[in-house]
Parts: C-alpha cells; structure tokens; sequence
C-alpha cells in the first residue's frame, strides 16, 4: 500500500494584464482572467477574488462530497450548488463573515435521505477549504 505524502503544495501565479485585471495561471491549466469587482471600481464579467474564495468552499464542498457519497454508495443522480458569500466591514476590515451553500442533491431510487444528508455535513466538516478559512460555512441542502 501506497503511503501518503502528509503535504502538498498548490502554485499559482498572476501577471497583471492592465487597468485592474490580471491573468491567473496554474501550471497545465488553462488560465483565468481575474479583475477587482465592479463594487470595487472594478471591471463587471470577468472573476474576481471575491467570486474564487466563495466558489473554492463551493466547490470543494462538492468534492468533498462527491468522494464520501462513493465511498457510501449512495444512490444520487444530480448536485448542483449555489453560494453566497458576505463581506462586511469588521473592527474597520472587510473580511467574509459568512459563505452560505445551498447544494441540491437529487436521490436516486431507494437513496436514504438521512445518508445523503449526513454525507453532506460530513462533507462540510471536512472540506479542507473551509477548514482553512475564518469564514464561517453555513450549509443549506435540499434534496430533490
């Protein structure tokens, strides 16, 4: 049996592009255009930090969800998730006080609601991104 590595390390980069945008890259990935937002004096349709954060708890939300409902077996047919993140201003700092993610999963036939619904505060407790941040994660599911 194969022995894991007890770290990893992530590298991205950015090249700043001009006006308030930037290029994002990853080494082999293709890169992302990202930019100050617009309530920021920023530029409207491109990402900006603030959309990343929030869709890095998002997503590995799902992934981390993903993994345990394969473990599980649990009979799912769909996910899908939305996120809303807050930023207000505290002790004089904008920070996120709170990223609320409404994921919807739809069961397949004889899916145990409780399992799925475990699963994902399972999934929530061991998101490595949101074990990682201040912010606190305010789960929501819906089951379909």
């Amino acid at each position: 049996m194969a022995i894991r590595p007890k770290s990893y390390k992530y590298a991205t980069s950015v090249l700043w592009t001009g006006e308030k945008k930037g290029a994002l890259t990853v080494a082999g990935k293709p890169p992302v255009e990202v930019a100050t937002p617009p309530e920021f004096k920023g530029h409207e349709g491109i990402w900006s930090p603030e959309d990343l954060y929030v869709a890095a708890v998002n997503s590995c939300i799902m992934t981390t969800f993903l993994a345990f409902a394969g473990r599980a077996a649990l009979a799912f047919q769909g996910y899908e998730s939305e996120a809303e993140g807050l930023l207000e201003f505290v002790d004089e700092r904008l920070v996120f006080t709170k990223i609320v993610v409404r994921p919807r999963v739809t069961l397949g036939p004889g899916a145990d609601r409780a399992q799925a619904e475990e699963i994902l505060h399972k999934a929530e407790k061991n998101c490595l991104v949101s074990n990682s941040i201040r912010t606190e994660v305010i789960l929501e599911p819906t089951f379909g």
